[in-house]
């Protein structure tokens, strides 16, 4: 397919999405913006969570890591199961009973403003890094597939992607984000069965005679049973419970969504209906995976990897499911993007400026603050993907995202220590806290074999992160307060 054809087709994506903002964002306020009126129909939100969970990074790697780990990623799934359960029965009645905005308001109100703060900083750390780096891989892709044999330069497809963000994001917020998540999400999984059932066609397979090829050829492997291997069984499955806790439950863009329910009970129907339709997809993509790595020595295709899919989709299939591609493709892009700056901006409004408690201004003065924060972080999304793009290193890239895993530990001790204690903190020394947990962390990770022999931690490191912030926490703890918030100044 011709790259001014497929160019054609991205703008017609573009417009289907500002027609939606525009549908969804008519008479839109700061209520509509940060929960969405509270009015979010729970099935949308369910099925557009997808698409924000997974990300356009997933739908490279996660296939592409199949040669190299095979089925393994099951083991992480188990855990993100029993993650989504905590977060449905534990987190999300806590954050209806508050009635939040921001989930960081709970550390303000039960630890003090500092913990808030602290928070929502590291929150804001994390997202900036990590979705502006997924968004710039991501980008990459496009610029290889189509853009750069427009001659259209990387800078100018930075510029109107984020525009379009933009766009579509500014008045509606979480309100319009609903909904252009769920097309998304759509545009998504229909990318994924046509390259399945297409790849299944080609080598003339059925699921079990295509199960059993990827089986003889090593790439159905599931457990690993290694206790030294970071890919140990039970190590995994501990890290996928507490990468959902912290990356979902404690995380502003996943959570605005399920909080702009109209009910709890609506809520988790909508975390239950997720963690059913995402295991599902999770395990389409591994599928997919297996069925890429068989026929890439048919075709005579060397990639690996992160470059796999694209290489046997763009060089080796018919244009229409090229096309199919490219779409699953940009759907997978937004909703990591699009609900990122949102969140960002809501939690830097009500976290950081507390806008939503200034009675100094009126709505039109809080309005306006809202739109320039939104257009800063636009602006600084374009400044780390042209940087990353000048940097060009994928290595770095990888630095840069687990920089940003680093700052959900701090998150999870500090909700671990306002649910499982009724003590204070004193608060000059909380900032201090949250920052032991990752620089201790940053040394043992760094000095493992010294350390630990050939043991080797993995994601569990997550887990290490937040029990050494909640240990420094109680170090600066005060004997249980009279009221919700120990603040010794």
């Amino acid at each position: 397919m011709s790259p001014v054809s497929l160019f054609l087709v991205v703008l017609a994506y573009f417009a289907l999405l500002l027609v939606v903002a525009r549908r969804t964002s008519r008479n839109a306020t700061n209520e509509s913006f940060f929960n969405g009126n509270k009015s979010s129909n729970w099935l949308l939100v369910a099925f557009g969570m997808v698409g924000t969970t997974l990300s356009g990074v997933t739908f490279i790697s996660v296939p592409g890591a199949v040669g190299r780990d095979g089925f393994g990623y099951l083991q992480i799934t188990l855990g993100y199961v029993l993650g989504y359960l905590c977060v449905t029965f534990v987190l999300l009645p806590l954050y209806y009973r508050l009635r939040l905005s921001s989930i960081y308001h709970y550390l303000d109100v039960r630890l003090g403003r500092r913990a808030g703060q602290s928070g929502a900083a590291c929150f804001i750390l994390s997202r900036t890094l990590g979705a502006s780096a997924r968004l710039y891989l991501v980008i990459n892709i496009l610029q290889a597939v189509i853009l750069d044999r427009l001659g259209l330069p990387f800078w100018l497809t930075s510029a109107v992607v984020l525009l379009m963000i933009l766009l579509y994001t500014y008045e509606g917020g979480v309100k319009t984000i609903v909904w252009t998540d769920t097309l998304q999400t759509a545009g998504m999984l229909l990318g994924l069965l046509i390259c399945v059932a297409y790849l299944l066609h080609a080598m003339e397979l059925d699921l079990p005679s295509s199960l059993a090829r990827m089986q003889d050829a090593g790439l159905a492997r599931v457990f690993t049973w290694d206790v030294d291997s970071p890919a140990y069984f039970w190590k995994q499955v501990l890290a996928g419970m507490f990468i959902t806790i912290a990356m979902t439950g404690m995380d502003q863009e996943m959570m605005q969504k399920n909080i702009s329910v109209r009910t709890l009970a609506d809520s988790q129907k909508n975390m239950l209906l997720l963690t059913a339709i995402l295991v599902g997809v999770l395990a389409l993509f591994l599928f997919l995976g297996g069925l890429l790595h068989l026929y890439a020595p048919l075709a005579g295709v060397g990639a690996t990897g992160d470059k796999l899919f694209p290489a046997v989709v763009m060089g080796h299939l018919p244009a229409l499911v090229q096309l199919i591609f490219l779409l699953g493709l940009i759907s997978a892009l937004f909703p990591s993007a699009d609900g990122a700056i949102t969140a960002l901006t809501s939690s830097f409004c009500i976290d950081l400026l507390g806008l939503t408690r200034r009675v100094d201004l009126d709505e039109a003065a809080k309005l306006r603050r809202r739109h320039h924060v939104h257009l800063a972080f636009c602006a600084l999304f374009l400044l780390l993907v042209l940087l990353f793009k000048w940097i060009d290193s994928a290595s770095m890239i990888g630095v840069i995202l687990k920089l940003a895993g680093y700052t959900y530990g701090p998150l999870l001790g500090l909700f671990a220590f306002g649910m499982l204690s009724r003590r204070g903190l004193r608060q000059r020394w909380v900032p201090l806290a949250v920052l032991a947990g990752p620089a201790l962390c940053y040394v043992v990770d760094r000095n493992q074999e010294l350390i630990f022999g050939s043991y080797r931690i993995g994601l569990e490191l997550l887990i290490m992160n937040g029990s050494l912030v909640l240990a420094a926490l109680f170090l600066i703890s005060l004997p249980a307060p009279a009221g919700p918030v120990a603040n010794d100044g």
